[in-house]
């Protein structure tokens, strides 16, 4: 409960900051929007410009085990690199996005916390690409040789664009947005809304849920393919979790108490200090007999 309230409480502090109408909000929303569309079109027509590229990047984990593909309509081909050019194209365009989003809710973030902007960025990228590439390299062959030439050894696969095209896709994408849980974690304690103790008390829960999604987006049918689906989710909460501790508010305040206060203490002595001189000079005018050392009292104040 008190977990519960602090970050209740750390995250209505943010309503002190100086913001936006909510006119302004939605016109900026509107903006980032407009922003965002325009790249991904200027990311679609040059996707469909290498469409033929594209096609033969999903086309080579059948090609490798030597399994053609068919359609059933005569629109088959013309969606499939409809398709293929607008996932490549959004992947092409996610950093010009990603960065219209960071602008959208920047307003609404500490200027300390608006440096995290060129690793957010980075780190979203980086890990959605190598949940991709984990889908491209080892899970999406292994779910083809299991499915097609294990279990239906015994038929003749007829394998149609559209069934392979959303077998991909949700094989490929579902992967690189499962990887981008440690940055959710991230900013989820870089909010205040979760604590490392938290996550780590809690880890029974998150080995649950984990589990859940993986048995949600493994397309194969044995408990061994959800847990292979499942280990590198694991990994990256503990990964998150050590992201989470090092960007939760109250160690940073931690980090920053000691330095503030040494600082004012050094402060306090010197003023302290300048003070006790002063006090001599004073001294000195009236009394002929002045002696520049300090004296024990003017040390042990300083001390002190």
């Amino acid at each position: 409960m008190d977990d519960l309230v602090k970050s209740t409480r750390s995250a209505l502090t943010r309503a002190e900051l100086p913001g936006m109408s909510l006119i302004e909000h939605l016109e900026e929303l509107r903006k980032r929007l407009i922003h965002s569309a325009i790249y991904l079109a200027i990311g679609f027509v040059v996707a469909y410009a290498f469409r033929e590229g594209l096609y033969g990047f999903i086309q080579a984990p059948l090609d490798q085990l030597h399994i053609p593909l068919n359609f059933t309509h005569p629109t088959d081909g013309l969606m499939l690199y409809l398709k293929t050019a607008f996932v490549g194209g959004a992947i092409l365009a996610s950093p010009f996005v990603l960065f219209q989003i960071w602008l959208f809710i920047s307003p609404g973030m500490y200027a300390h916390e608006k440096r995290y902007v060129w690793p957010f960025m980075s780190a979203t990228i980086g890990l959605f690409l190598a949940g991709s590439f984990f889908g491209y390299r080892w899970v999406l062959p292994g779910a083809i040789k299991v499915l097609v030439l294990d279990y239906g050894h015994r038929f003749h696969p007829i394998l149609t664009i559209d069934d392979y095209t959303g077998f991909f896709l949700s094989i490929i994408l579902g992967l690189g947005i499962a990887f981008e849980l440690p940055i959710l974690m991230f900013f989820l304690a870089l909010f205040g809304l979760v604590d490392a103790k938290f996550l780590l008390r809690n880890f029974k829960y998150g080995i649950i849920v984990i589990f859940i999604i993986a048995g949600v987006i493994c397309p194969l049918p044995d408990p061994f393919g959800m847990c292979l689906f499942a280990c590198p989710l694991l990994v990256l909460y503990l990964l998150g979790i050590g992201m989470a501790f090092l960007a939760h508010p109250s160690r940073r305040k931690a980090k920053v108490k000691p330095h503030n206060a040494e600082l004012g203490l050094l402060v306090l002595s010197l003023l302290r200090f300048a003070a006790l001189l002063k006090a001599q000079r004073e001294a000195r005018r009236t009394s002929s007999h002045w002696n520049p050392q300090p004296s024990p009292q003017v040390v042990t104040s300083i001390i002190l």
